[in-house]
């Protein structure tokens, strides 16, 4: 009889601390008017960040706190909104864990932190910052504005991103650019790997650099292009019939390689200390 008492007190007791945990995630909601170009960041320990436009002047907040243990800082001063995670004594990975979706105007400019993300932007056309350890970077269908990435190990995916000048500076994360194309694309990796798939338009320079990891390039065969392609310990491959030109590159086969293609509008420069490159044509 008594061990039966002693189950039934247990089945209780995690029941109750299931509720608990149940009833601990908390939702809040902030509203924040602004003008023309408004600056909205928004900075997250542990947790997504995902933002999107709103339909109108309005910056629209939505968070889920997963537990007592962090709050959300806000500040709001004229055309500025700042949103911060505050982790609170004892909170660790989960219970200081916030998943936050933001509206904001599309012409707003953005930054966005978060330690373990992801962190996602899309269908804006200002400026966006977004910063991660861990965190997987998703931008896409992006127009004109200034897109700055930097990540220790997480990795980096743009998609359709065009008119706008766009950096990325990652330690260990891959990178992946479709239908990227501006007046200034350039990914600087220490040895994560770099694919890039699209056309090398809009006449800009095109600087794909990483120390150990591989490089992979694919572009039409219309692609308009004055390219220089070397890695010093690496195998260089090249799928494109080059007009030689002159440079300061010495063209050495297989580890090198130089030349334009069409009115060779756009710069490229593919650079590696160890890794494989490989221009390669659709």
């Amino acid at each position: 009889m008594e061990r039966r008492e002693t189950v039934a007190k247990l089945v209780v007791a995690v029941l109750f601390a299931g509720t608990v945990v149940a009833t601990a995630e908390t939702r809040k909601e902030f509203h924040f008017k602004v003008h023309r170009r408004a600056s909205v960041s928004v900075a997250n320990q542990f947790g997504p960040i995902w933002v999107k436009p709103s339909s109108g002047e309005e910056v629209v907040v939505t968070a889920i706190l997963h537990s007592d243990k962090v709050e959300v800082d806000h500040t709001y001063s004229l055309n500025r909104v700042s949103i911060t995670s505050h982790l609170l004594s004892g909170a660790d990975a989960e219970s200081g864990r916030v998943e936050y979706q933001v509206l904001v105007p599309a012409d707003a400019n953005v930054t966005l932190h978060s330690a373990t993300g992801p962190l996602r932007a899309e269908r804006l056309h200002g400026d966006v910052i977004l910063e991660g350890n861990t965190a997987n970077v998703d931008v896409r269908d992006l127009v004109g504005g200034h897109v700055h990435v930097k990540t220790l190990n997480g990795p980096v995916t743009l998609t359709n991103v065009s008119d706008g000048h766009v950096e990325i500076t990652s330690v260990g994360g891959d990178v992946a650019l479709n239908s990227v194309n501006g007046p200034l694309v350039h990914v600087n990796s220490t040895s994560g790997r770099i694919v890039y798939d699209g056309d090398f338009g809009g006449g800009g320079e095109y600087s794909l650099m990483t120390h150990t990891g591989d490089i992979e390039a694919t572009a039409p065969s219309y692609a308009s292009i004055d390219v220089m392609a070397s890695s010093t310990e690496g195998k260089v491959e090249n799928d494109f019939p080059l007009q030689p030109t002159h440079t300061s590159l010495a063209a050495k086969a297989g580890s090198a390689f130089a030349g334009t293609m069409g009115k060779a509008a756009s710069s490229v420069r593919l650079l590696s200390f160890s890794g494989k490159i490989h221009l390669k044509k659709r």
